[in-house]
């Protein structure tokens, strides 16, 4: 799983207006271990990965991200997102939370991230216009800070085990009346994933938990999943940004390269 996605959205605009700074994640593996996910959990995430791969779908999520405040102490930030998906190149995401309300809207051209609190935007071109393309470049290129992004990729069962060494189904539980299947993952250094996934055909995401053992206070990152719709008809209108009056442009610029790590010995 591409991890650095998994952040919270509420701090997305933190390199344009300076809003709650992200928790540093950390980094792959120089030398990934072999992968050990068992045959059902595979099968399930693959059910997932081709429902996720429908042309368009809407879900809303609550997500709670654990983090460490000035003085080490463990604090939470909730948020509650909205999502409206059009494959291959438009793409909605409305979030409100603590830190007041962010919008992030892609027509297949521009990328637009919009803070009511603040009544800035910033827009970002994306040439080659998907939405695979959109988070290379908002993510990758501008350290956006975007959650949820493995589900909403080309293809979310290879994006959701990216990186993972480890897997299995734990359990099978009952949510609402409704069997889930429990599952587990372990991604070096000191990620675990927890992943609940509907027991039907569709095999969709329900909850999800990322833990980072390795990081200061071991925060967290939770996400309750609901509404999901494939129903949906959407236009090209939906997913184009009219900035509000007033609305002050601003530029974002890319993300400043990570100093190489330092090689250490053992594994």
């Amino acid at each position: 799983m591409q991890l650095r996605y998994f952040v919270i959205l509420g701090s997305f605009l933190a390199a344009v207006i300076g809003s709650i700074p992200a928790s540093t994640l950390a980094a792959p593996a120089a030398n990934p271990a072999k992968t050990a996910v068992s045959e059902e959990a595979s099968a399930a995430i693959l059910r997932m990965g081709q429902s996720l791969r429908a042309e368009e779908f809407s879900f809303q999520a609550q997500t709670i991200r654990a983090y460490a405040g000035p003085k080490s102490e463990p604090l939470h930030i909730f948020h509650t997102i909205k999502v409206t998906v059009h494959r291959p190149n438009r793409l909605l995401v409305e979030v409100t939370g603590d830190d007041g309300a962010t919008k992030l809207a892609f027509d297949g051209k521009t990328a637009t991230i919009y803070s009511a609190a603040q009544n800035k935007y910033a827009s970002i071109a994306v040439p080659e216009g998907t939405i695979e393309a959109m988070m290379k470049e908002v993510v990758g290129r501008h350290g956006v800070d975007f959650p949820l992004a493995d589900f909403l990729s080309e293809a979310p069962n290879k994006a959701f085990l990216t990186g993972v060494t480890s897997g299995s189904v734990v359990n099978t539980v009952t949510i609402n009346g409704a069997p889930y299947d429990h599952l587990f993952f372990s991604q070096p250094p000191g990620i675990e994933l927890e992943l609940w996934l509907s027991k039907n055909e569709q095999t969709l995401p329900r909850r999800l938990i990322v833990t980072y053992r390795s990081l200061a206070g071991q925060p967290s990152f939770i996400a309750q999943f609901s509404d999901w719709n494939f129903n949906i008809h959407t236009a090209d209108a939906d997913f184009a940004f009219q900035p509000p009056a007033g609305a002050e442009q601003v530029t974002l610029t890319p993300a400043a390269a990570p100093a190489p790590a330092k090689k250490t010995g053992g594994k």
